[in-house]
């Protein structure tokens, strides 16, 4: 099967109108693909607009490819129409299987067999995605990062009846689209960089569950300890720079005891109304009337300052 080169795709077509599907258009959007986005009702489209708008002030000030245009989109709530004449399709439904496989068995037949179908799942393994799609070989998993215009992390890893061709295809478009791929060995729930987010996201839930600290602390405590140093350099480097000349053989011949002290629950706690109510009282507590727009631009506004510093020392 001739599939088009990934330098030459032009035309995208971005399923979702939530904070990734609209994130990967604002994103297909500012490295000058033309992209249609399917929203599931008409309803969805002021919130996908705001999602869009947010977006673009941040990668305005990151700098537009050429040709980059917010009047090369286009919104609808046609499904056969969003994907008719698309180079490239990412997928960003609700995280629900039995939804993306009933929308799979659709995209089967309605998407041209040699255009590759990308699904932003946090979790669900392509194999079971797949399972109902008429030509899965070309369906593959391309998991960004909230948000997906800033972040550049993308995940890539394919189902059973997933062709290598085609997620060696995606991993070098994401590329030419401006992203940072990784492909992964296998295929594992939660990917890699979930995985360990979530395994931070658990400890925090235990040290509210006990009282042990506030949500107003835990971010405290990233954002003023391990959150710089991570977006220079991974959980690995850092404890390898952390011991001197010994490097990460020092850092596990001293700590590695302490791997196996009981200071680590693992295990998710009981999603209590208590714990619930602990969690969402602290979080708008922080966020102390803001609704999201001014949220995310905030966050935005301190992602582009972190990557053009990242950027200048990669210069220097």
């Amino acid at each position: 099967m001739a599939r088009k080169a990934p330098h030459q795709i032009r035309r995208v077509s971005s399923l979702g109108g939530g904070p990734i599907g609209g994130g990967w258009t604002a994103h297909f959007l500012a490295h000058g693909y033309d992209v249609v986005s399917y929203i599931h009702a008409e309803s969805e489209r002021d919130i996908l607009r705001e999602i869009v708008d947010t977006g673009w002030v941040s990668l305005t000030a990151l700098g537009l490819s050429s040709g980059a245009s917010l009047d090369r989109w286009k919104i609808t709530t046609d499904l056969e129409e969003a994907v008719s004449d698309a180079e490239f399709v990412q997928e960003s439904a609700p995280e629900n299987l039995a939804l993306k496989q009933d929308l799979y068995l659709k995209l089967g037949d309605l998407v041209a067999p040699d255009v590759v179908i990308s699904s932003s799942t946090s979790g669900l393994r392509m194999t079971d995605i797949q399972a109902t799609c008429a030509t899965p070989e070309r369906a593959v998993v391309g998991h960004p990062f909230n948000p997906p215009y800033l972040l550049p992390l993308v995940e890539i890893v394919g189902g059973d009846k997933t062709s290598p061709e085609a997620v060696r295809w995606t991993e070098e478009f994401y590329r030419v689209a401006g992203k940072a791929p990784l492909v992964l060995r296998k295929e594992i729930p939660g990917f890699i960089a979930t995985r360990l987010q979530e395994a931070l996201w658990r400890e925090a839930m235990h040290m509210v569950d006990n009282d042990e600290a506030s949500p107003e602390q835990i971010d405290l405590a990233l954002r003023t300890g391990p959150g710089p140093r991570m977006a220079l350099m991974g959980q690995c480097m850092a404890f390898h720079v952390a011991c001197g000349e010994g490097g990460m053989a020092t850092n596990l011949d001293q700590f590695g005891p302490a791997l196996k002290l009981p200071w680590t629950r693992l295990q998710a706690p009981e999603l209590t109304k208590g714990l619930r109510d602990k969690l969402v009282d602290g979080c708008n507590k922080m966020a102390a009337g803001r609704r999201f727009a001014d949220l995310a631009a905030e966050r935005d506004r301190g992602i582009v300052a972190i990557l053009k510093a990242i950027a200048e020392t990669a210069r220097s």
